[in-house]
């Protein structure tokens, strides 16, 4: 996917500078690669609030290398371009705008107030998530994000452009709707198609958001649910988005979605890593949900192997616990999810984004500046707040926090680079 492009283009310089990012210009992709790969992750309030009324419903809720010449085995490996134009781009940000590339803040999808573009600007926030719901159509929305990309300036974020996502997954997550808006339906029915229908069809759901000025759309599931769990499966199962009943067809289903998705320019986010098919609370709701069950090698990380083997770019944490890989941590606060599992035993390399950390009642023990700290520390790269006033908090606390100890910043800014190595890509 993004990933396999953004090995073609690795000698770009970053062109973002002083650019929102949807008008930024790189090579065109080649075709998107249609075989049965996938990629996806997300959980319930996260991305939005999951369902459309009720706080009981889901919600919203993934570098490059150059595959430089072969070198003589006493010469130094040579250095990405696009790595080295990120490092440069990052030695040009000051360490609140660096905090600023490593979190995603919630703002209305119907239209940002100036309360809130103010927040973006005061706390040099670098991504955006349209939340909630919107009625407004193409055109409202497109217009919504050009406010939000106009807030982008060498003093805010540095000149760097944003990344600007929502949740349009489909059935009752569906943020986006109004005329230029097709009507998605649930991860079950696209499942129940061909992969390549369901890619051609995704490809076109893709094109209205890249036409919105949307570049991340945090989907698709790539969460099994087990038929003997079904409905039961509160985050995911109650609400069918789930593309199968075993990783083979939740490997086929979110990796058909994925493709269309960066077909049409649009970066999916694998979710919810590493499965919340199996719980029976939605984090976004509860606290303490935890999977009793899943386990280091489970056979439902085959979806999310997939998506890596594909080149995902994103792959969104789930909130739960998970008692037989990392009883003490939930996935978000675990460095052997994050690192163990995700890292080293997948390979992934890309982006590696939070559900909501605010208004999730599972994170409720912790202050906001807590999450975000055990967040990082855990190896995260991306913290998706969709609660407007807790970005502040955040950004204090890491901004505090990478000023007192050295080894903490060095962690935002191995994430802030990684974060404009991928943007370095749209």
């Amino acid at each position: 996917m993004m990933k396999k492009h953004l090995r073609n283009v690795a000698t770009a310089a970053l062109i973002c500078a002083a650019l929102p990012l949807a008008a930024c210009t790189t090579p065109e992709p080649g075709p998107a690669s249609s075989g049965s790969a996938g990629a996806a992750s997300s959980g319930a309030s996260s991305e939005g609030t999951g369902s459309p009324e009720s706080t009981s419903a889901p919600g919203s809720e993934g570098s490059a290398q150059s595959s430089a010449g072969s070198a003589s085995p006493s010469s130094p490996p040579e250095t990405p371009a696009a790595e080295t134009a990120a490092q440069k781009r990052l030695d040009t940000l000051s360490l609140e705008q660096r905090v600023g590339q490593v979190l995603m803040m919630g703002v209305p999808a119907a239209g940002a107030t100036a309360a809130d573009l103010g927040i973006v600007q005061k706390n040099h926030v670098g991504n955006v998530f349209l939340k909630g719901r919107s009625a407004v159509g193409l055109q409202g929305t497109a217009a919504a994000v050009q406010k939000i990309e106009d807030t982008v300036t060498q003093k805010t974020t540095g000149g760097v452009g944003q990344f600007i996502s929502t949740d349009q997954e489909g059935g009752k997550v569906q943020v986006l709707k109004g005329p230029g808006y097709s009507t998605i339906p649930a991860g079950l029915t696209q499942g129940s198609w061909d992969p390549k229908t369901l890619e051609r069809r995704a490809t076109g759901w893709g094109k209205e958001l890249a036409e919105s000025g949307i570049n991340v759309n945090l989907a698709p599931v790539a969460d099994t649910v087990p038929s003997s769990i079904g409905a039961a499966n509160a985050p995911i199962g109650a609400f069918g988005r789930e593309y199968g009943k075993t990783p083979g067809s939740a490997q086929a289903g979110s990796s058909a979605f994925a493709a269309g998705m960066d077909s049409a320019g649009v970066s999916p986010v694998m979710k919810h890593y590493p499965g919340l098919g199996r719980v029976g609370q939605n984090t976004d709701v509860s606290h303490g949900v935890t999977d009793t069950v899943t386990t280091r090698d489970d056979e439902s990380l085959e979806p999310f192997q997939a998506g890596i083997d594909d080149g995902a770019d994103f792959i969104m944490l789930s909130s739960a616990y998970y008692s037989r890989i990392d009883a003490k941590n939930p996935a978000a606060f675990s460095d052997t999810v994050i690192n163990g599992m995700l890292r080293e035993d997948q390979g992934f390399d890309g982006i590696v984004i939070s559900d909501d950390m605010c208004d999730a009642t599972q994170f409720r023990d912790w202050k906001y500046a807590t999450r975000a700290k055990k967040f990082f520390d855990a190896g995260g790269t991306m913290m998706l707040c969709v609660n407007q006033d807790a970005i502040g908090p955040i950004t204090a606390g890491l901004v505090a926090e990478a000023k007192a100890d050295p080894g903490f910043k060095a962690k935002i800014d191995a994430a802030a680079l990684l974060v404009l190595k991928v943007k370095d890509g749209l």
